[in-house]
């Protein structure tokens, strides 16, 4: 690959990161790839529940020690989150590791504790809100160094459960609760208290939310990472993959409608040469992950063995380093995304050109 210019100021871009329990390691590659290219800056991050985890280690690190104390942040932050799945009952069997299978289907440990999740609520079977996750956060990040980070904004989104609306906190309200909230699957976890308001999952209401990031006077660029597959090639037919895809598609459905909002104004913009604001003039760009993920079930987001996180940070760094190398040059001068493209019906047929012969 031809070596970067770094004689001119990096392009500043805003980050935002979806959530998706281990597949958060997707955007773990992708993001060390970013932090590699001195050409690129990254001025603000939105992210939700494990790009929420992402977004806060990647700030702590870079307040600390630049683009390489990010880097190993990142690093240490899921070697810890494999370790600490090493005394986890939910494993893979041994047919699956001899043939290769990181999907959790068949676990013993996966189906006892996704049945008792249907009977029992987390409040009946962890009423002592127990969560290992809290402690290794609370032991490998300094909140204090996320918040008062000035090169790199974080946002963090969660959902009220009460009101169902999505609450951002941002710079100075970035906690360890925050963040707890931000990845509270209500199955597993109970709601998290923060200012005698309850919160579950930010992917409910923004995974991730992009209206920080639209608001910014840093950039126009916001480069979306998605590891929640939009597209499923397959009719889902039995029990669980009805179940994983009617999940895949609540988690996106947030995201979907921003886009719709975003596309919506700047039509407007183009048709009637109207002043909305900076929705308007807000370059998108997609790093995502369908294809890659066809063959993985939603189980597979519980898998964090590290041979298997070293398999997703590898895809990540591979698709920023595609995205990279297509659309380097498009970031500060306009978006990459077609959402025409993306909100096109594939049911819908397309009008035949009248200038084409049979």
């Amino acid at each position: 690959m031809e070596k970067p210019n770094t004689s001119q100021a990096p392009k500043p871009v805003t980050l935002a990161l979806q959530g998706g329990g281990s597949h958060g390691a997707l955007t773990w590659g992708v993001l060390d790839r970013i932090l590699e290219d001195p050409r690129i800056s990254i001025a603000e991050i939105s992210g939700t529940s494990a790009g929420a985890m992402n977004a806060i280690v990647l700030a702590d690190g870079y307040e600390s020690g630049g683009r390489e104390g990010a880097r190993r942040a990142l690093h240490d932050f899921w070697k810890a989150i494999s370790d600490m799945a090493r005394f986890s009952p939910i494993q893979r069997t041994p047919l699956d590791r001899l043939v290769g299978n990181y999907n959790l289907d068949a676990s013993p440990g996966y189906l006892f504790f996704e049945g008792m999740s249907r009977m029992f609520s987390p409040y009946d079977l962890n009423p002592a809100e127990i969560n290992p996750l809290r402690d290794l956060l609370e032991r490998q990040v300094n909140f204090d160094r996320v918040n008062r980070c000035r090169d790199i904004k974080v946002h963090v989104t969660a959902t009220n459960v009460r009101s169902g609306q999505a609450r951002i906190f941002s710079r100075g309200g970035v906690t360890l609760d925050a963040i707890m909230a931000s990845a509270c699957l209500p199955q597993i976890y109970p709601a998290v208290e923060i200012d005698g308001q309850h919160y579950w999952d930010g992917g409910f209401s923004g995974n991730p939310a992009l209206l920080p990031l639209i608001e910014t006077t840093s950039t126009a660029d916001v480069i979306i990472v998605q590891i929640n597959p939009v597209i499923r090639r397959d009719l889902p037919m039995t029990a669980r993959e009805i179940i994983n895809r009617t999940n895949e598609i609540s988690f996106n459905t947030a995201l979907i409608k921003e886009l719709r909002a975003i596309h919506l104004m700047q039509r407007l913009i183009a048709a009637e040469g109207l002043d909305v604001g900076p929705a308007g003039h807000t370059y998108l760009h997609l790093i995502h992950a369908d294809e890659e993920l066809q063959d993985l079930a939603a189980s597979s987001k519980m898998n964090a063995e590290w041979s298997y996180l070293e398999l997703l940070f590898g895809h990540g760094r591979r698709w920023a380093d595609q995205w990279l190398e297509t659309h380097f040059d498009a970031i500060g001068e306009r978006g990459t995304l077609d959402l025409d493209g993306l909100f096109r019906d594939p049911a819908t047929p397309t009008a035949p050109d009248p200038h084409d012969k049979a």
